[in-house]
Order: structure tokens, then sequence, then C-alpha cells
């Protein structure tokens, strides 16, 4: 199995593109390929699924651990010929304050990968040398495989720029030609997530995600050396108790081995749909393995909600679906019913906003569920984007009071929090002191904060267990 590392020099380099590309590239040589992603985004493996045919799974050493990371790569790799990552950000930027930590070099580490470094070459010519040896050259323990040579502005150019690489002791496997065309389509959050471009055409999209994938794979096809990727070996070394065959740690939470047999204690509606797609494949699969059965539903077109024990709505963008989400009275009817009777209910960032009585986007305000006795209310400037770690100060469906939960938050709404019902304080390396954040009373917890059940699966199973009738929601949980 072949491990590579699409990287970057910085953000904005191209890293998506190439990695759609690589993924697809190897693919039409008859390999499977498993496609991961470094860090927190749910919307690139949207593509990586998209070109790839295999979900895409997230390797985050702050929302898991780095032992459940691993577990996680190899479970998601086993039996596969090749696997891609992509990174996040640069090769070396991690989380805040804390060194490599959740960065992309991180990762490749833990994985024994092979780094492929994409760099945006449109207004570089030699100055390429020193930035590669110093890439290189900065942790030892990181095996730099080659670099990507991105927005290659003519053949001359390319050539004063393999000149550079190979000053540099870097081998160049790919020089890829600025096609600004083939760019992918993006909004507030990042990407338009590819389920929403599948199989559509017209207005302002041209092309379905098929051709646009199609165009993609051929580009880099075209321009990438791909024999001399499957030829990559790693070269012996690295950090000694890392790399794919390492342990999870005596007492550490791994993540549910994929296709194992959970017995059903509960079913779990969970909302899938253009509004709402932002879930980690592992950690559906820990809620599975807690003994959930899992239905999806549309609350964008279904009537109602489905036949359930419990509802998890989670992220994605209802201020973008807001008058479809609207139009859909029965589905908020249902949903407003089933929460006020105690369905236990479970809602992250945007499932938190299709809670609320309304959500005002651009001046317009669109009602909601009404569950919430709050109005989200969309802004012109991101309101929250990194990890940060979570104190509940109340029981709730996951937590007890006092405990500690590790997530990530991204978004450009605001609501105006209920002070006797707040949920958590949320500290980060970004900021001086606690913010308060989120809704618990009863059976119901809503927050802007995602989780990743497989790093915490101690909350799954008081998910489940609230669902399943079994158990108590943590003291202090007041209705």
């Amino acid at each position: 199995m072949i491990p590579l590392m699409i990287a970057g020099a910085a953000s904005g380099v191209g890293k998506t593109t190439i990695a759609i590309g690589v993924m697809g590239a190897l693919g039409r040589r008859g390999l499977s390929v498993a496609p991961f992603k470094t860090g927190p985004d749910y919307i690139d493996p949207s593509y990586h699924l998209a070109v790839t045919g295999n979900p895409s799974r997230n390797l985050d050493t702050w929302l898991t651990s780095p032992e459940v990371a691993v577990e996680i790569f190899n479970r998601g790799s086993s039996g596969t010929d090749a696997a891609v990552i992509e990174g996040a950000m640069g090769l070396f930027d991690g989380r805040s304050g804390a060194g490599d930590q959740c960065s992309s070099a991180e990762i490749a580490r833990l994985t024994d990968s092979a780094v492929l470094l994409v760099v945006d070459c449109s207004r570089m010519a030699r100055s390429l040398a020193p930035l590669l040896a110093g890439y290189a050259a900065f942790d030892p323990r990181v095996h730099m495989a080659g670099t990507i040579l991105n927005n290659v502005g003519s053949a001359s150019h390319g050539r004063v720029l393999e000149d550079a690489a190979r000053e540099a002791g870097v081998p160049v496997l790919g020089v890829v030609p600025r096609r600004p065309d083939l760019g992918l389509s993006s909004r507030h959050l990042g990407l338009v997530p590819a389920g929403e471009r599948a199989g559509s055409s017209g207005g302002d999209q041209e092309e379905t995600l098929e051709d646009v994938l199609e165009h993609i794979v051929d580009h880099i096809e075209e321009n990438i050396d791909v024999e001399a990727l499957l030829q990559l070996r790693l070269v012996p070394g690295g950090v000694s108790g890392s790399g794919a065959d390492m342990p999870v740690a005596a007492g550490e939470s791994a993540a549910p081995a994929s296709g194992s047999v959970a017995v059903h204690r509960a079913r779990l509606a969970v909302a899938l749909d253009e509004a709402f797609s932002f879930y980690y494949i592992d950690s559906l699969e820990a809620l599975a393995a807690a003994g959930a059965e899992l239905v999806y539903f549309s609350p964008m077109r279904d009537e109602a909600l489905p036949a359930c024990d419990g509802l998890y709505l989670g992220g994605g963008y209802p201020e973008v679906h807001a008058r479809e989400l609207e139009a859909n009275s029965s589905m908020r009817a249902s949903v407003a019913a089933a929460v006020s009777d105690g369905l236990p209910t479970y809602a992250e960032c945007g499932g938190l906003v299709y809670l609320c009585e309304s959500v005002e986007v651009d001046g317009a305000r669109h009602s909601m569920s009404g569950v919430l006795p709050m109005n989200a209310r969309m802004t012109a400037h991101r309101q929250a984007l990194g990890y940060v770690e979570a104190e509940a100060r109340r029981g709730s469906l996951l937590l007890g009071p006092g405990e500690r939960v590790r997530g990530h938050e991204f978004h450009w709404s605001v609501v105006e929090w209920r002070e006797d019902r707040l949920a958590y304080d949320c500290f980060s390396s970004r900021e001086p002191g606690p913010r308060p954040d989120g809704y618990a009373g009863g059976n119901l917890l809503a927050t802007y904060v995602h989780l990743h059940f497989a790093g915490n699966t101690a909350a799954a199973s008081r998910f489940i267990d609230a669902c399943a009738g079994v158990g108590e929601v943590a003291a202090n949980a007041t209705a």
C-alpha cells in the first residue's frame, strides 16, 4: 500500500485540486484509493468520495487522539492499493500555540506517508530553491518525496522552476500549468459541498460535478508523473513508536472497526441533505457501534421525521437553503413536536440554527423549527474558527457537569444565548478567557461546537443510552 500526503507550502496553493486529480489518476489505473483529510474539514472529503467512490476519513489529533487517528488510517486504508491524504494549510501549520500538533507534518509522521509538497509558483522563479530546501530540511522525520509545481505560467517558466528544484535537491513530480477554469466553487465556509453540485448544471454551474472532476483528473494526469508516484517508497527511519503499525495505547478509546456489527438499541434519525451534510463518517460509525441504527432523512424534502428514538442535526448550510427549510412547514412542525415531547436531540452549528425560531439572512427572516427560544442571524464576518475545549456548565445528553470535550467551531451566524440554559464554557488559545456557548435542557443539547464521536466514545454511548431509554441524562440537565 502506497501512503501519500498531498501537502501545501501554504493555504490556497491548490491542494484540493491536486489531491482530487491524483486520486482520480490512481483510480484510472485500477487502484483502490483510500482518501483522507487532515484536520476537521467536512467539505473536501465530499469531493474525495465523489472521485474515488470510497468514504474519506478525517485524521485530526485534537478531535481524536494520535492513537485513534492512526487507527482510523489503518482501518480506512486496509485492503486498498493507495492512501492519499490531503493536507491542511501549510505543511507545518498546526493548532495555534501548539507547534505542529494537528498539522499535515504530524499526520505524515504518524502514517509514514511520503509527502508531495504543492507550491503555487505563479509568482515565483529561482526563489523556489531556498523554499524547497527549507521545507525538506526543517523536520528530518518528515519524508519529503518530491514537489508538485502548480500554476506554472509557461514552458519556459516551468524549466526555470525545475532548475531551481534541482538546486534544492527535491525531485519534481509534476509541473501543472495554470488553469483558472478548473477552480471549484466556494462560499463563506469553503468549497461548495460536492453533494450540492452532483448532477447539477445550468445557471452559474455550467458543468456537472462529474464533468468537473473528469477535467481535473485529465489535467493532473497529463502533468504529473503518476508512474513515479507508484514507485514511491519510504526511506528507513521515522519516529520511534509512530507509524501506521503503532498500537492503540492502553485505555485509549479507539474508533470502532469498520463493518463491525453492533446490537441496535435505538433508531437515531440523522438529518442529511444539501442543508445538513457536516458529519465525520467515523463519528457516525462510533454512534452505530454504541448501538444506534442510523436512519437518514431530509429536513428540506421529507414531510416528517422518520420513526426514531433520537435525533442528530449536524452542521451544514441551513442559511443557504433557508427558503426551502421554511417552506417545509410540516417537517418543522414534526421536529418541534418531537423535541418538545422529549425526544433526545443533539444539534451542532447548522442544526442549532434550524432549532431556533428563525434565521435572518441578508435582512430577510426565515422561520425555522422554533424549538429554541432564540433567533439566529447571519453576519458579514466570520464569528468563530478553530479548535476549542468545551467545559459543561450543566449536565446534558453528552456530558456531566464540569466535564470537558474537545471540538471545533466554524460559523458566521450569531445567536443570543439564554443564560439559564448555557451548555458550555469554551476555551481556546486564541482568546483570553472562556466564552459561553450552547443550549442544554432536558433531552436537548444544541451548540456551535462540532465533536468527533470516535474521539469521544463515552459521549456517544451516553447519547445512545438516552435514546434507548436506559440510564439518565446527566445531573443538572434541568428541563
